[in-house]
């Protein structure tokens, strides 16, 4: 809503030879809006407008209440800006610290190689019998062509798909001279989990994560539908966990038993201390592009 300045308000309606006290005490009767009476959607909308600090992440918990997460970079003025923000709606919104620095999780090392960074595959899926696999997109949309080892000489495929920001996840098609890709997940004791069938993650759910990085790692889902403010831009609808992953884990597996759930995007902490890690819904990328696991 547009409101005018009082001075020029009054202005206005001096040179109408009227008096602004009678709107004046108009809007001034005006009752502010209750916080409980606001949906879970009107308070994350204005967290979108108002509070998309890079470093900042929320989630809607099942009771309605919104937890805002930040990091380490969110100070003076940055979080000034955010606990006005927050603090408007009471009791409905919980503002927490989280330990580090929220960041995507990629780097140079091993797995599958796309420029100059390495990332994780997160799970093998087909149409028909064209193959591809998943990982995150903030890795596919710095390259088109992926490696399956660092002197890039064993090409896996080249990228069919990227979306990054608002969301992230890429879809890479394999090369025809590619034909080694099962559709199990890696976990790093010298077995696989088969995948049979993809899933919604719900809170409380046990799961466990697998990258290239940190292997193995179990934990359980701690809110869904989360937004994730990165210096690039904003990714929502994430799943939000407490399973930790670092850099070089992104696109990563997250699974429950044979379903497939999502894809890693970033997070903070590591898996010494523990973490906070946000994960792409699989489910959306396998709609997206018309794949299926198997």
């Amino acid at each position: 809503m547009k409101i005018l300045p009082i001075r020029r308000t009054a202005a206005i309606l001096a040179a109408a030879g009227l008096t602004a006290t009678g709107l004046l005490a108009t809007q001034a009767s005006a009752a502010p809006v209750d916080p409980a009476k606001l949906s879970a959607t009107a308070i994350s909308a204005t967290l979108s407008k108002d509070a998309s600090i890079p470093g900042t992440a929320w989630q809607t918990n099942p009771d309605g209440r919104i937890i805002v997460s930040y990091d380490d970079t969110v100070t003076g003025g940055k979080l000034t800006a955010l606990t006005n923000v927050t603090k408007q709606f009471g009791d409905r919104v919980t503002l927490e610290k989280m330990s580090g620095k929220l960041s995507k999780y990629i780097r140079g090392g091993d797995a599958i190689y796309g420029g100059q960074y390495r990332c994780s595959l997160g799970f093998n899926v087909r149409s028909g019998s064209t193959y591809y696999f998943l990982t995150a997109g903030h890795c596919t949309n710095i390259a088109s062509s992926w490696y399956a080892n660092s002197s890039k000489t064993t090409l896996l495929g080249t990228r069919s798909g990227t979306s990054f920001p608002g969301n992230d996840y890429g879809i890479v098609r394999y090369s025809t001279s590619y034909t080694n890709h099962p559709g199990n997940v890696n976990l790093y004791n010298g077995s696989t989990q088969d995948i049979t069938s993809a899933g919604n993650a719900f809170v409380g759910q046990a799961v466990k994560r697998s990258g290239s990085t940190t292997g193995l790692r179990s934990g359980s889902v701690t809110g869904t539908n989360a937004t994730v403010n990165y210096a690039e831009g904003s990714v929502s609808g994430l799943i939000r966990t407490n399973v930790c992953a670092e850099g070089g884990d992104s696109g990563g597996a997250l699974f429950a038993g044979t379903v497939a759930l999502g894809l890693t995007s970033g997070g903070s902490g590591n898996c010494s201390s523990g973490g906070t890690t946000y994960f792409q819904p699989v489910t959306e990328v396998l709609s997206r592009y018309g794949v299926s696991v198997y």
